[in-house]
């Protein structure tokens, strides 16, 4: 057995050296830091590797630059390869039978025996080749290193559209207050962060309308978000979905869009519930009055563009001149862009936001928008639209449903079921 030492910038570089050098049946025994990066100088890592004299394999000329992620990759790849190859052996070789001779048992636990520790090897041999290459880029922001049981964490959230300074407190407040014990699996460090950012997530819970009081929802938003399918499931969840029913009304300030109008006169006639139509605020208190007999009144509005300042203006105359107290929601669509969504929420906010309500569940993967909207701005968030069918696909908010969206992606029958 003859030990070889191979150094590079990069922990994943030196890897390859000694692959090309040794090739594939060499054995990894270390690997370390030797020499710290500097101003002037890059970061030495040595890799230590062991293999038998008979198997050193003659230096080949290099073709081509050495690409650290597409190879680490590959070695990745093909050690599944060889895991899976092993796991089919062990399947084959558990007897079928339901008696056996004490001598097959024992050759039989040797065998399965044997098995287990080449998986054991090729399980650690792929972690670190994992550890080496998130080590070469893993992002270090602050001087917060990210460890590398963190990288499938960091990677999911990251990619769930999270904004990055968000991230990075996270992962601090993560890496400052979780339990050194609880650091040994990425699967326990999901955990904890799940819980974390269930923390951070502030929803309004539904509550019931006391008895001889009204409640007045008015829903504001960008054109084509979802208001009226949204209203309409809501007006059927109040009425007849929810354990005590409320008396609902629908007021629609939306006259500019023929269609919208119509839709909403169309899920009021089916639903049986009374329904107004107002041009001006001057005729808002008259629309009110003759829903008084309603203790649940919900407001479609016009949609109109963050930046159309007249028509925002005349939805605040609207709220301003009530006789009753407005409860604000603004709708949102789940699959905008982080940037828009601020900028929305800026523009509209002067309306008093009382809560948010999140559409369009149904045709995004990325969840970390919302997550970060409702983190930046702190206003909680009501509830969440999945779907256009009215009036199943609708959810109560609740921040377990919107981590799991975030984290394991949106799944109708599964998160809807749960979260009702």
């Amino acid at each position: 057995m003859k030990f070889l030492t191979f150094s590079a910038e990069t922990p994943a570089a030196a890897l390859k050296q000694a692959q090309i050098e040794c090739g594939e049946d060499a054995l990894v025994v270390s690997t370390k830091q030797v020499k710290k990066k500097s101003l002037n100088a890059p970061a030495i890592y040595e890799v230590v590797v062991a293999v038998e004299d008979a198997k050193v394999a003659p230096k080949k000329p290099k073709k081509e630059k050495f690409q650290s992620s597409e190879d680490v990759l590959l070695n990745i790849s093909e050690a599944a390869k060889q895991i899976s190859q092993i796991a089919q052996v062990t399947e084959q070789s558990i007897p079928r039978r339901a008696k056996i001779s004490v001598e097959e048992k024992k050759g039989s636990s040797e065998d399965v025996g044997d098995i287990k520790k080449e998986i054991t090897k090729l399980a650690d041999k792929i972690k670190l080749i994992q550890e080496m290459f998130w080590e070469e880029k893993s992002p270090s922001r602050n001087h917060l290193a990210i460890p590398p049981e963190f990288a499938e964490i960091y990677k999911l959230a990251k990619t769930s559209g999270m904004g990055s300074d968000h991230l990075d407190n996270i992962m601090k407040l993560t890496l400052e207050h979780m339990p050194a014990k609880m650091r040994h699996s990425s699967e326990s460090v999901k955990r904890y962060f799940q819980v974390l950012l269930r923390k951070m997530v502030p929803v309004r819970h539904e509550r019931e309308v006391p008895r001889g009081a009204k409640k007045l929802i008015m829903f504001v938003g960008p054109t084509g978000v979802g208001k009226t399918t949204t209203i309409a499931k809501l007006a059927a969840r109040f009425s007849y979905i929810k354990d005590k029913r409320d008396k609902v009304g629908i007021i629609t300030l939306d006259t500019y869009r023929i269609g919208a109008v119509e839709q909403l006169f169309q899920y009021a006639k089916m639903m049986r519930l009374p329904i107004e139509d107002v041009v001006d605020p001057a005729d808002f208190n008259t629309a009110l009055r003759s829903l008084s007999h309603c203790n649940v009144i919900l407001i479609d509005t016009v949609g109109s563009s963050q930046y159309d300042k007249d028509k925002l203006a005349k939805l605040h105359q609207f709220i301003k001149n009530s006789e009753y107290e407005i409860d604000v929601n603004l709708v949102l669509s789940a699959g905008c862009k982080l940037e828009d969504l601020k900028e929305i929420y800026k523009n509209f906010s002067f309306l008093n936001i009382d809560t948010l309500v999140f559409t369009k569940f149904d045709e995004t993967k990325a969840f970390g928008t919302v997550f970060s909207l409702i983190y930046d701005i702190d206003r909680p968030v009501s509830y969440f639209s999945i779907g256009q069918e009215v009036p199943d696909d609708i959810v109560v908010a609740n921040s377990d449903f919107l981590v799991e969206c975030m984290l394991n992606g949106f799944r109708r029958k599964q998160d809807a079921n749960s979260s009702k």
